[in-house]
């Protein structure tokens, strides 16, 4: 049996005295809960972490790292399907603290550094009228999920959060700090738009905001059936691209808001958002005449999903965009922003062309004959702004997909979560169609095979090359990982 080396030490005050930033070993104060990520099921315990305080800070961890051999893993949010975000005995750089945020209105553009969380630049950004796209979780923070593409409530108008990214600030393995755009080191920008956390350190993103005032969305519960499942994909598809809308089949929580004679029963949860066109900040009269007609058009777009079905459950409502990242969490009796919250889960991401009948009587026929007691099919429809983009102007390639789909199983134990993993492989496996492509951004731990998924060969190809001179070593391997190409001569 071959053993895997020990990591090497850490000498951690060296470390201390190199950065500006809190430096916590296992001994210190706020290492247990500092340690902790998103996810459980992971009980890791990283040599050390370094909270840095700015982009000087990062370049010196990201060289301490590099020179002396440490497993390096890079935590914005701490939602790393796959627990990158702390690994056993590593040295972990946590950006947590690195929350300013720059926001130019008359320019419609913001820089953020990398700490912030979606909620947290939703809100600042909101206040001014104003917003960009990232997914439907606030406590996911913005660097992960943007390098991994960002596909939210915003998508089918305003495209992928990288759609809207207009430069970045990075830290690579040699511990230089690069700003990149689409003029300077486009091909790192590039290969930012899509490929992970590979290629470096993103301290600070540069964004396009984009008008928005209220909007109409909220959760529909309505009764589950396969025809009615096809019904209201049908709907999703041919809404307006204003209108982006999340599809589960799942057991109905015992949440308050749910009547108890539905709990644990299969039903239709659909998390709807509405984004129109924002009020004239000019004139206040203008102002509520704009508002007044969005919100109209708003509840015209989500009628016909309430005409579906008599309602168990109707939040749709006029909202703020900040206020959508609660809607299916609180309401569902799960809130992302609660720090004791660690839901356990094995998931499958995949893309699919269509729900027809035979795809949603398979989704059924699973959750249905499945003895975990929470379980789910969600079905993400795509298209609008963001499959008008080129396939090969981003890392992101998959801009022609129409579903994004993830099927998902809780568990309590290690032997369920075993059995939950296979349920969901093969729930995976009959609901496969011609596309073969996966999300990046919700990998778990999958091998090789999986990453490969997420990046057709012509993108890995290209990825590999950058990554080649970007990170030789590769250093920034705790990530969906693409290894640098190797020219054999």
């Amino acid at each position: 049996m071959t053993v895997a080396p020990p990591h090497p030490s850490i000498p951690t005050e060296g470390l201390r005295a190199q950065v500006r930033g809190r430096v916590l070993a296992p001994t210190d104060p706020g290492y247990e809960d500092a340690r902790a990520v998103f996810y459980g099921g992971f009980d890791h315990r990283p040599a050390v972490i370094v909270r840095p305080t700015d982009a000087d800070d990062v370049a010196r961890v990201v060289s301490f790292a590099r020179d002396g051999d440490h497993v390096l893993a890079v935590r914005s949010g701490g939602h790393s399907l796959a627990g990158h975000s702390a690994p056993e005995g590593g040295l972990v750089l946590d950006l947590r603290d690195l929350t300013r945020l720059e926001i130019d209105a008359d320019n419609r553009t913001a820089w953020a550094e990398t700490g912030l969380t979606a909620a947290d630049y939703t809100a600042a950004t909101a206040a001014r009228g104003l917003a960009t796209g990232f997914g439907d979780t606030g406590s996911v923070g913005i660097g992960g999920i943007t390098l991994s593409g960002g596909i939210g409530f915003l998508v089918r108008k305003h495209g992928l959060t990288i759609d809207n990214l207009l430069a970045a600030e990075v830290v690579t393995a040699d511990g230089r700090i690069l700003q990149t755009d689409e003029t300077s080191h486009p091909d790192l920008f590039w290969a930012l738009r899509g490929g992970g956390g590979n290629f470096g350190v993103a301290t600070r993103l540069r964004f396009r905001l984009h008008p928005i005032g209220e909007v109409v969305g909220g959760m529909l519960i309505l009764p589950a059936s396969p025809e009615l499942l096809v019904r209201c994909m049908a709907l999703a598809e041919d809404a307006p691209e204003e209108l982006s809308a999340i599809v589960a089949v799942m057991p109905a929580p015992p949440a308050p808001l749910v009547p108890e004679e539905h709990h644990g029963r299969l039903v239709l949860v659909a998390l709807l958002a509405y984004a129109g066109s924002a009020p004239d900040a000019g004139s206040t009269v203008a102002g509520s005449a704009a508002s007044a007609g969005a919100a109209a058009s708003g509840e015209a777009a989500v009628a016909p999903f309430r005409a579906l079905a008599p309602p168990i459950v109707d939040t749709v409502r006029p909202m703020r965009l900040p206020d959508l990242y609660r809607v299916g969490g609180e309401d569902l009796g799960g809130d992302d922003d609660d720090e004791e919250y660690h839901p356990t889960a094995v998931a499958h991401t995949m893309f699919m062309d269509a729900v027809d009948e035979g795809a949603a009587e398979t989704i059924f026929a699973y959750l249905e004959n499945a003895d975990a007691p929470m379980r789910a099919a969600q079905l993400r429809v795509l298209g609008g702004a963001m499959a008008r983009v080129p396939i090969d102007a981003t890392a992101f390639a998959h801009r022609a997909s129409r579903i994004m789909t993830n099927v998902a199983a809780f568990y309590d134990t290690p032997d369920e979560r075993a059995d939950r993993q296979a349920w969901v492989a093969d729930f995976g496996t009959a609901l496969r169609q011609s596309d073969s492509g996966a999300y990046a951004g919700f990998l778990a731990d999958e091998g090789e095979a999986r990453v490969r998924q997420a990046y057709p060969d012509p993108t890995w190809e290209r990825l590999a090359a950058i990554k080649a001179v970007y990170d030789p070593t590769n250093l920034f391997r705790l990530n969906q990982n693409i290894p640098p190409r190797v020219d054999h001569e």
